[in-house]
Formats: C-alpha cells, structure tokens, sequence
C-alpha cells in the first residue's frame, strides 16, 4: 500500500513540474513578445519613440511590482489561486493589446501581461510544498531555468509571428496560450494546504509600488530624459525617499507585506545582493549581443542578421539553460547553493572574457552567450534554494518573490547602463563603436565577478533537500548538515 502511493505521488510530481515550467516561461515570453515590433511601433501606433518606448518599460514596472506581492498574497490566501488569478489577468491583458488600435489601452493590456512574473515565484513555492523533498531541487531547477528559456526562446517566434502575419496576432497567440495554461493549472495543481496568518498589507503594498515606479521610471527613462534631468532625479530620488518610509513602516507592522526582518537574515540578504549583480550579468548579454548581430556589417561592428537570425542565433542559449537544470539540481544537493552560486558567477565571468577576445564572428557570440546561458542556469536555481533553506515553508511566496524584485532591479538597471554606454560611444547619430561594446563587456564582467565575491560571503546553508511539510502544513528539518 505504501509503494503504491509513493508511486502515486511520483507519477504526479512530473505533470505539476511542467506545468509549472511552461507557466514561468510563458511569464518571460512577455518581455521578448514586442521586440520583433518595437522599432515600428511610433507607426503603428500613431506616437512618438518617447511615448511607444513604454510599450517595454510599463512591463518591466508591473513585473518588478508584482513578484513580491504576488507572493505574499499566495502565502496569504492560496499560491494555486493566485497563480489563476495571474493568468486570468494575462490573457485579458493580451485580448486588450490584441484589439488595440492606440497605443493608451496597448499600455494597459501590457502592464497586465507583466504582472504575470509573480507564477515565477509562487510555482517555486508550489513545489515545495507539494512535491517529495527528493523533486524539489530539481524542479526549482527547472523553473528557475525556465525564465531564461521562455525569453530566449521567444524571440524567433515572436519574429516569425509578426514577420508572417498582423502584429496584433501575436497578442491573440499568448493569450490563447494563457488559456491553456489556466487550464492545466486548474487541473494539475493541488490546492494549498498551509496558509500564513494575519491579513495584507494594502497600504505597504500601495508605499511599495509607489517607490519601486519611482525607481525604476529614473533607470529605464534615464536615458531618454537624461541622467541629471529634473523628471530623472524627481523620479529616482522620490522613489528612494517612499522606500526608505516605506521601510520604517514596515518594521512597525506584524505582517507586513515584505518581512524586511526575514529579508535582513545574512542568507537572504547576501542571496538577494548576488541576484541584483548576477541578474545585472545577465541582462548585459541580452542588450549587447543583439545589437553585434543585427548592427550592418558598415558600422565595423556588426554582423547584419536579421531580427529572426539573431532570434535563432541566441536561441540556444535558453536551451543550455534547461540543459543545466539537472546539473544545479546536483550541485545543489552536493555541493550547497552557495558553491552553485559561486561557480555560475565563475563561468558567467569567462563568458564575458570570451567576449572580450574576441565577438566578431556568430559562432563566437553563439559560443559565448551560450556560456552565459549555462551559469544562469546554475545561478538562477542555485537562488531559490538558498532563500528556501533560510525560511519557513509559509514564507516561502513572499520570499521567492523578493529575490525576484532583486532580479528585476539587476537587469532593469543593466539595461540603462549598456544603454548609456553605447549611446556614448555613439557620436552624431553613429552606431555604436568597438570601444563602447568592450567597455559594456567590462562592465559585465565586473558585476559578474561582484555577483562571485557576494555569493562567497553567504552563511553556509540548511539543507534544502531535508526540509519536509506536514499535511498540516508544518515544516520540519532534518539534522543533517549540507
């Protein structure tokens, strides 16, 4: 009788891990949806570059938002539930793009898209709380991955999409895939069987996203606005000053909606700092290759590829990434989180040498964005493991979901810094030259390097693999050490 049910509960861990999987990549495909349309869309739209140029950004803010409330409210009131929440808001968010015709309500069905990240870290709650402890690692693993894979991915097939047929189809595809996925949601995924107590924070929630649109406005906008503009520094110090009260806010309540304390642990603050530098790294590759591969081959510096080419050509790179969910799921269990973490940043670094040797030819950037892919791999399945081991199972949404910001915060700001570098080395309108990509590349490499020196100072881990929760929700540890 007990094998029978073992083998029950194994059989139905695979089906929750892909559904899971392919919910945290349909999260991701929302960012890279737009790209293959974005340089056209001051035509479409009837709007200025200034004004589409939020087609992108709006999605980046509801995103950045989104994961840390999302899982305090999953921890609060049901993960499965707010996850069919999520995508319901999803697919109407694509139905509204889909039908637009101006570009105000394309901005509303785009934020909704973006709050979308928040099943990134309530599936990773998920799967700790109803598969076996011996599927959690790699299945964390795997969804981790999945984000990278989703935008990777994403990018040739929102090219071919919008090259073969009407942009607003690319809308009407999404949402059918969120349809599909609230589907198998609804079916596969178990309902919660613990909940935190106390109610949410709706006022912390609200001083929450008052800072964090503050902040993040003055780094994408930075750029276009300029740095030391009035709208920049009102935007960015504003939205500092809201987070510091918002802060001292926090630490007053019993529940807040972000356990600042939780966050001060030395496991969790040292794993969130690696994000922001590990996810700045990351981002770097997103914004620098693109533009080698597509620049025309006049400029010195680029290759010539076509939007669909550059799409397949970095293409495999999010395959390499869930190549490697196996093997940080090994070295999770093996070697601990915090080697895992350090041998990302290790690999990311000589990616980005590799880089700086040498970018002038495809086989090179495939190679070397391939490289990248595989330590985010590792990295980013190596970060919900450390923050799991550090918490209780009814913090686990909340958590996950503020490693998640960090993330955000390390490559929104990775893409307003790689973009004022290129537009630097840019001069009267040029592409952007050899010097400036070198030094973006520097740049990455460092952080990659900074994300390295953090991860060493994380405090040696409880074992993941031995936390186990009860029907009743409660969580246990085996006394065993990493």
């Amino acid at each position: 009788m007990r094998k029978a049910r073992a083998l029950s509960t194994d059989q139905r861990s695979w089906p929750l891990i892909a559904v899971l999987a392919v919910t945290g990549a349909c999260a991701s495909f929302m960012f890279t949806l737009v790209m293959p349309i974005q340089a056209q869309l001051p035509q479409l739209m009837d709007a200025p570059r200034e004004a589409t140029a939020w087609v992108v950004t709006i999605t980046l803010l509801t995103s950045a938002i989104a994961t840390p409330i999302s899982g305090r409210l999953g921890d609060l009131f049901g993960k499965r539930r707010i996850i069919l929440i999520l995508l319901m808001t999803l697919i109407l968010g694509n139905i509204l793009a889909a039908v637009s015709t101006s570009l105000p309500l394309l901005l509303v069905g785009r934020a909704m898209q973006g709050l979308m990240s928040g099943v990134i870290p309530l599936g990773i709650a998920v799967m700790r709380d109803q598969l076996p402890a011996k599927r959690v690692g790699g299945a964390v693993a795997l969804i981790s991955a999945s984000f990278g894979f989703g935008s990777a991915l994403g990018l040739p097939i929102s090219a071919l999409i919008a090259e073969t047929m009407d942009w607003h189809a690319l809308f009407w595809i999404a949402s059918g895939l969120g349809l599909a996925l609230l589907g198998l949601i609804a079916w596969i995924v178990p309902k919660d069987r613990a909940f935190v107590s106390g109610g949410f924070d709706y006022l912390g929630a609200l001083g929450l996203s008052a800072g964090l649109s503050g902040l993040l406005i003055a780094i994408a906008q930075g750029n276009a606005w300029g740095w030391t503009s009035p709208l920049t520094l009102g935007f960015g110090v504003g939205g500092i000053l809201v987070l510091i009260a918002w802060g001292a806010f926090e630490l007053r309540l019993a529940h807040p909606v972000v356990d600042l304390r939780v966050a001060a642990r030395p496991t969790i603050l040292m794993t969130n700092l690696a994000s922001v530098a590990l996810g700045f790294a990351f981002f770097s590759s997103a914004i620098l290759f693109p533009q080698i591969l597509e620049l025309p081959t006049s400029t010195g510096v680029g290759l010539g590829m076509s939007l669909l080419a550059m799409g397949l050509i970095l293409a495999p790179a999010g395959l390499v990434q869930i190549a490697m969910a196996p093997v940080a799921a090994r070295m999770n269990n093996t070697v601990g989180g915090r080697v895992t973490l350090v041998t990302s940043a290790i690999i990311i670094s000589l990616s980005y040498v590799l880089a700086l040797l040498a970018a002038t030819e495809i086989w090179q950037v495939m190679l070397a964005n391939a490289f990248i892919g595989a330590g985010i791999g590792i990295g980013f399945a190596s970060m919900p493991m450390l923050i799991m081991g550090a918490v209780d199972a009814t913090e686990t949404g909340a958590a996950n979901g503020l490693n998640s910001l960090m993330r955000s915060l390390g490559t929104g700001s990775s893409a307003a810094v790689m973009g004022a570098i290129l537009a630097a080395s840019s001069s009267g309108g040029s592409a952007p030259t050899v010097g400036g990509f070198q030094l973006g590349f520097s740049v990455a490499l460092g952080a990659a390097v900074v994300a390295g020196i953090l991860a060493l100072c994380i405090p040696k881990p409880r074992p993941v693999q031995a936390v186990a929760v009860d029907l009743s929700g409660h969580s246990s540890l085996a006394a065993k050490k990493a």
